[in-house]
């Protein structure tokens, strides 16, 4: 990680050309909130390819461009498309642009995705909160000598997720009649889906929803002092003894119809973290 902060200075160099910040919240844009970006008041924007050291998003559905501006009043850094493993990159690099945004001066990060619902009482389309999460996907992003000036050695993850983030989405989704759960996140590397025993595992060790995403993501907010809050979309149900064939093209049309219900709950914090910060409260 030595190098790390070298490859940051030259990354938000070519940032700073065009957009000078600085950055209040970084927005991860995964499948099921690409609408969000349609929604920032957009002051500038780079393709991944144009920065430097960032990874290039080969997933279906992934934009792939970082956009600055901002959102329901707060200055934003937002990435439209996110990294995998199973895209072949390390998790450093996967978690490199949570760097810069920290850099920018983020100091909360949103990130959604999609996920299988193992919880037999959610249903695909349901929105799930991030209570914490459970990491299997074999590495860690902070594995490597620790460059002290971007966090602690041995970061604490009592509560990754902010508890006051959880509050004011599940208030948000209470007020708009929108079904949210708040849950367990597993990540696994993928790309393949799991199997019926596998499903049986991840549900048994307290897991509600799996995924192969946000975890290194987090660990690197937390690392970096961001307060963070989870949202996933909830696109096809993992129950072993119903399990049916998934397509992808079915998984990305449940995300396209929660789209709007995640926008919802993005502006709806947003805009309370907005009310709060004016009124003197540290969010």
């Amino acid at each position: 990680m030595l190098q790390l902060q070298r490859q940051l200075d030259e990354a938000t160099a070519v940032i700073r050309q065009k957009w000078s910040g600085p950055a209040r919240v970084g927005l991860i844009l995964g499948t099921g909130l690409g609408s969000v970006a349609r929604e920032i008041h957009t002051e500038a924007s780079f393709e991944y390819a144009s920065l430097p050291h960032f990874p290039r998003s080969t997933s279906i559905s992934h934009a792939g461009q970082l956009v600055c501006g901002t959102l329901a009043g707060l200055p934003v850094v937002a990435m439209e498309g996110r990294f995998h493993a199973y895209e072949g990159y390390s998790q450093q690099q996967i978690t490199f642009p949570v760097r810069v945004m920290r850099a920018m001066g983020a100091e909360l990060l949103l990130v959604s995705n999609a996920c299988g619902g193992m919880n037999p009482s959610y249903a695909s389309g349901d929105i799930m909160v991030i209570d914490d999460h459970i990491n299997l996907m074999n590495g860690n992003p902070l594995i490597g000598v620790n460059e002290d000036a971007l966090g602690p050695r041995f970061p604490d993850m009592c509560a990754p997720y902010d508890p006051a983030l959880i509050e004011s989405a599940l208030a948000v989704a209470k007020r708009e009649n929108i079904t949210a759960h708040r849950g367990v996140y597993v990540a696994v590397t993928g790309p393949n889906l799991e199997t019926r025993a596998e499903y049986r595992f991840l549900r048994t060790i307290g897991a509600d929803v799996v995924g192969m995403s946000t975890v290194p993501e987090v660990i690197v907010a937390v690392h970096a002092g961001m307060k963070v809050l989870g949202l996933s979309v909830v696109t096809d149900m993992c129950i072993p003894e119903q399990l049916k064939p998934a397509k992808i093209e079915d998984i990305l049309a449940i995300a396209a119809t929660a789209e709007p219900k995640l926008r919802t709950l993005v502006l709806g914090v947003l805009t309370d973290v907005g009310v709060k910060s004016a009124k003197g409260v540290n969010v």
